[in-house]
């Protein structure tokens, strides 16, 4: 590649033209983890955090950021999204996994929308929590795997799992 996309003749910030791209059937799996204490923890697992069932409120804010994927991220195109799904995990007592699977048929992928799903879902944990642990870390947020798309498939070497 001899240069960046998203920068014109100029040298200033473009928006990638697709229009000649075909449209073609486009995965991505994000994934990202909140780490809290273990009385927000037991709150989280018994469902006894005061403002409701964190894990289903999480789930519908990440369902709802990646559908606005493209007024957070300012050179990201409006995608219609075909499907999104929120999954969540304890590894351990305490370190909760958020996995984003996003689809689309469409001429660019939805890498950001994955991973704008799982912020926002990590990040309301952490609001729907703070009042029991304001020392929750969200951590290693990254993208698991893509599929579709010019640049062909992707797979992290850091999936623990594989989404």
């Amino acid at each position: 590649m001899d240069r960046l996309t998203h920068v014109n003749d100029q040298g200033r910030a473009k928006m990638v033209d697709v229009s000649a791209k075909e449209k073609t059937s486009r995965t991505a799996i994000a994934r990202t983890t909140v780490t809290m204490n273990q009385q927000a923890y037991d709150a989280v697992t018994q469902q006894k955090v005061e403002k409701g069932d964190v894990l289903a409120v999480a789930q519908v804010a990440g369902i709802m950021a990646a559908k606005q994927t493209s007024q957070w991220i300012p050179m990201c195109h409006p995608l219609s999204l075909s499907g999104v799904d929120i999954t969540f995990t304890w590894e351990e007592a305490g370190c909760l996994a958020i996995h984003a699977t996003v689809k689309t048929k469409n001429e660019t992928g939805v890498e950001m929308e994955a991973l704008t799903a799982v912020s926002a879902a990590a990040l309301t944990v952490y609001d729907m929590c703070k009042a029991l642990d304001k020392g929750m870390t969200i951590a290693s947020t990254y993208l698991v795997q893509k599929t579709g798309g010019k640049s062909g498939d992707y797979q992290s070497d850091q999936s623990v799992d594989g989404g």
